[in-house]
Parts: structure tokens; C-alpha cells; sequence
């Protein structure tokens, strides 16, 4: 997502927290470079809710955790991310080579099953879902195009009868 941005604040030696001066949401930017499959930060969680909210990932039917470091809840969706949470490691991991200065942007649905919010996505990356509702509303060519949670995974297999599923680890 590209805008002009109002505040910077560096929040470490590897990321920026950002602030979209028109919508007053804050973004992560990478303020390093990082190559496909390094492991950006390993993360923990501060709370443990039954269900989701909008700053929380899913482990699994009934625990949806607000994330650690705080910062980690503002990487925004995209349907072309640059990062995944590997939720089963607890690592936040690059999908693809990172660039100083590049937003980290990671697909809500490969986390969430059925999200609190819908929304319409704005990613303008070239396979754009638009709707954004969760994994379970995702046809099985979609969702298995992304590196998605092992819990994901799991439902994910269980609605279309135990076809198979990639693994990027």
C-alpha cells in the first residue's frame, strides 16, 4: 500500500510503525532487508481471548491471542503478503524477499476462520479477493495458494474432506 505517511516512529533496528495520515491507521515497515524464509521476529501473546477481535490471531476453536510485540498488530492484509505467522513456532516469517522500506502485509484469512470483522480489501495486488470474511469462506483453489496456520489447515482440510494442502516449512 503505497500513501503518504504522516508519522514515523522506529520501533527497533528492523521495523518502522507508520500512520496513514488519511485514515489514522498505522502499518509495519520493514526497516531492514530480509531474504525468503527468514524468520523476522519470534512473538508470544499478552492475552488469551475465546473469541476474535480485530487485533487478535487464531490458535485454534477458542483461543484467538493479541500478539507480542505490541507492534506485530499492525501488519495489515494483504491478498499478496510478504510475511506469514507460523503459529505452531511462534515466528513470524518472510514469504518472499523483504526490502528496507517495504510494508509487512500478511493475508488475514491464513489465521483467522472466521474473522470478527469483514471487510472489503483495498490491496490492489493482482489476485485481490476483495471480500475479506476468514479461511472458511474461501474456495479450496484460493486457500490453498497461501501459507496458512496449522489450525487453518486443519479446518481447512476438514471442509473439503481431507484434500491435500502445501506446506512451506
Amino acid at each position: 500500500m503505497n500513501y503518504t505517511v504522516e508519522k514515523t516512529l522506529k520501533i527497533n533496528s528492523d521495523f518502522n510503525l507508520k500512520e496513514n495520515p488519511q485514515t489514522g491507521y498505522k502499518s509495519l515497515w520493514a526497516n531492514a532487508n530480509f531474504k525468503a524464509k527468514q524468520i523476522l521476529t519470534d512473538f508470544s501473546y499478552s492475552k488469551s481471548f475465546k473469541k476474535p477481535t480485530r487485533f487478535t490471531i487464531q490458535l485454534n476453536e477458542e483461543q484467538h491471542i493479541e500478539l507480542q510485540p505490541i507492534h506485530l498488530q499492525y501488519i495489515n492484509h494483504s491478498c499478496s503478503p510478504n510475511v506469514y505467522f507460523n503459529t505452531q513456532k511462534m515466528q513470524l516469517i518472510a514469504l518472499r524477499e523483504i526490502k528496507k522500506g517495504d510494508e509487512i502485509v500478511y493475508f488475514y484469512p491464513s489465521t483467522e476462520w472466521k474473522m470478527t470483522e469483514e471487510f472489503l480489501c483495498t490491496c490492489k495486488s493482482n489476485n485481490c479477493l476483495k471480500q475479506i470474511k476468514g479461511a472458511a469462506f474461501l474456495p479450496y483453489d484460493i486457500i490453498t495458494r497461501y501459507e496458512i496456520s496449522d489450525y487453518i489447515q486443519r479446518k481447512s482440510t476438514q471442509a473439503y474432506n481431507n484434500l491435500p494442502f502445501k506446506n512451506l516449512n
